[in-house]
């Protein structure tokens, strides 16, 4: 999952960015609001961490902007504005959520995880395909119960294509999702990681969709 954070402060987007990446996401920076916008207007994102109080552009600005222009990924305020009317003004921007700063992280990772699993229609923290379970509060993956060892590129792929369940993916769609921006979007280690992927699970629930992408689900025992 690919989260963008819109962030002045550069300390406190620096520790933002270690916390996601430990929790496996991968994620982009900016550190006003027009980069913020812009990153926001160009790039795929699956969620957006969003501060009010940004110079050049201030945050409901710039959420305003992507909502009129139909962008419709989760955005959380993040502020240390905290009287009613400042979160009323984050929600009717467009939010989605709003915590205020001083904050706990995993009360942050938590609010995120629940806002992607909603943009996705899922309800439930652990995701499951016939008998593969993947737990996003530990990212943990299990086949009938017993663990199954993936590296973090190869969790974040099978994450995407849980979240998306039933869905047929692009190629470019899991590359724009599961790297930052300055990775080289033509290169071809989506097709390594599937077939790995599939070695390690050793079920057949990532299906090739010939000319478009992948798509996951389960059809039982039939090959």
């Amino acid at each position: 999952m690919r989260i963008l954070i819109v962030e002045d402060d550069v300390t406190l987007a620096g520790q933002i960015a270690d916390n996601l990446k430990d929790a496996g996401y991968t994620y982009d920076i900016a550190h006003d609001g027009e980069e913020g916008h812009f990153l926001g207007d160009t790039e795929p994102y699956d969620a957006v961490i969003l501060d009010l109080g940004l110079p050049v552009m201030d945050g409901a600005s710039v959420l305003k902007k992507w909502r009129v222009d139909g962008k419709k990924m989760p955005v959380m305020i993040l502020t240390a504005r905290d009287s009613w009317t400042d979160k009323v003004e984050g929600l009717d921007a467009g939010a989605d959520d709003y915590l205020a700063k001083p904050f706990i992280v995993g009360e942050l990772l938590a609010r995120l995880r629940a806002l992607i699993r909603r943009s996705a229609g899922q309800t439930s923290p652990v995701l499951e395909v016939g008998p593969v379970r993947l737990d996003t509060r530990n990212s943990k993956v299990t086949v009938d119960g017993s663990a199954i060892k993936l590296t973090a590129q190869e969790f974040k792929l099978l994450s995407y294509l849980m979240h998306h369940e039933g869905k047929v993916i692009s190629r470019t769609e899991l590359t724009e999702h599961i790297y930052d921006q300055d990775f080289d979007k033509d290169s071809n280690t989506i097709e390594v990681f599937v077939n790995r992927i599939r070695k390690k699970l050793a079920v057949a629930i990532i299906q090739t969709v010939r000319g478009l992408g992948y798509r996951i689900e389960w059809e039982g025992d039939s090959e």
